[in-house]
């Protein structure tokens, strides 16, 4: 069977590899140096299984920005373009997710698509309106950046909506869950078929549940940090309560990356007339925890901080929306020199922040080191170093 995906980031990647054990997939994108990796076998972005399936595996993976070969014939048409969120419209840009639509009304009309990138509750039953189209589902993902392909080989469950009154794209939901499953290495899946619209609140409502989790743990460690608690020994004592579990429970210096900041303001913008006052409190905890890090820092009254990646997580090379990042312009914005130690950085200066390339260098300049994530690089100046991660792990 002939699938095609658009987008070539972890959720598309992901997704491409893992169907193309057992099908002809065709990966989209607009980069031609991605599409070129791609096609070498070498993955674009940092993720061990992706990086180890291209290489080993025997996939029927062909990657291009050929949107007519790509497109022409496909069965399944899957987007996972990014919709970042847009704070003037208070909403999620789905410009890119439109774009592909017209792409597939174009070459392929019969072809089901699947609609992978979040979006806003209600979306995909607009999307049906606006451009007259019934072969349509959405399936929200549940990956972690850095481990998407092994979210996908043992996912934690498949969810698949289709538009209501439509029995034709009933059929059409257990076959895509079913292509799903023939890839994955896991083989108790639990599978849900939903509305669209419901589906899409699963994934706007889990997100924004993680976000809640992350916050609150953040909070329990200000309180205990500023009290001079063992916070290890508190959160170690509430998370024996097996109705609360020992997961997602490591202190940071607030939730970032590619979903939970603009999933919980699009859930948040969704509430608009309906009561509501956790909503806004997970989004404005994360900003009051990114305040409290930047005045604890200032409180040494440092002349130069140095930032130990942008990176959220250990292993990533995506730091797009970090929390350190705000927390760095909050420090320039009081006077303080910032220097940020990014390897995957080329340039000199980012966001007109300045960029040391060398590590000895970079610890010997900085009075305050700060680190979201500790790592034995950073052992040696050990009295330096500022970090909320207690378990050291993500």
């Amino acid at each position: 069977m002939k699938i095609t995906v658009a987008g070539t980031g972890y959720v598309g990647l992901s997704l491409s590899v893992l169907l193309a054990q057992h099908n002809e997939v065709y990966a989209v994108d607009i980069l031609q140096s991605k599409i070129d990796l791609i096609n070498s076998k070498k993955s674009p972005i940092r993720d061990k299984e992706i990086e180890e399936y291209l290489a080993a595996k025997d996939l029927n993976l062909k990657a291009t920005t050929d949107a007519r070969s790509a497109y022409t014939d496909a069965k399944f048409v899957i987007i996972a373009t990014p919709t970042n969120y847009d704070p003037a419209k208070n909403y999620f840009d789905t410009s890119s997710v439109e774009a592909v639509i017209e792409m597939v009304k174009k070459y392929a009309p019969q072809a089901v698509i699947v609609i992978k990138s979040t979006i806003p509750v209600g979306y995909t039953e607009s999307v049906v309106e606006k451009f007259g189209i019934k072969n349509i589902l959405f399936a929200p993902e549940f990956l972690r950046e850095g481990h998407a392909l092994y979210d996908n080989l043992y996912p934690s469950r498949i969810v698949v909506g289709t538009p209501k009154d439509n029995s034709a794209m009933e059929e059409a939901a257990r076959t895509f869950a079913s292509l799903l499953q023939e890839g994955a290495v896991k083989k108790e899946i639990p599978v849900l078929y939903t509305h669209t619209t419901e589906a899409e609140a699963i994934k706007l409502f889990a997100n924004t549940y993680l976000a809640l989790r992350v916050s609150y743990f953040n909070e329990l460690d200000t309180y205990a940090e500023m009290h001079g608690l063992d916070t290890q020994a508190i959160i170690g004592g509430v998370c024996l309560d097996p109705r609360i579990g020992d997961g997602y429970n490591n202190p940071s210096f607030g939730y970032g990356g590619y979903c939970l900041p603009k999933d919980t303001k699009q859930l948040l913008a969704n509430y608009a007339n309906i009561p509501q006052n956790l909503m806004t409190a997970i989004v404005e905890s994360n900003r009051t925890r990114k305040e409290y890090i930047a005045h604890h820092v200032l409180s040494r009254n440092p002349r130069t901080v140095g930032i130990f990646r942008l990176t959220m997580k250990a292993n990533s090379d995506n730091f797009r929306q970090s929390s350190i990042q705000d927390v760095m312009k909050l420090l320039r914005g009081e006077g303080v020199e910032v220097v940020i130690f990014e390897p995957t950085l080329q340039q000199d200066e980012f966001e007109r922040f300045r960029v040391e390339h060398d590590l000895t260098a970079f610890k010997s300049k900085c009075d305050v080191i700060l680190a979201n994530r500790f790592t034995d690089e950073l052992s040696d100046v050990r009295d330096k170093v500022y970090t909320r991660d207690i378990y050291l792990r993500d």
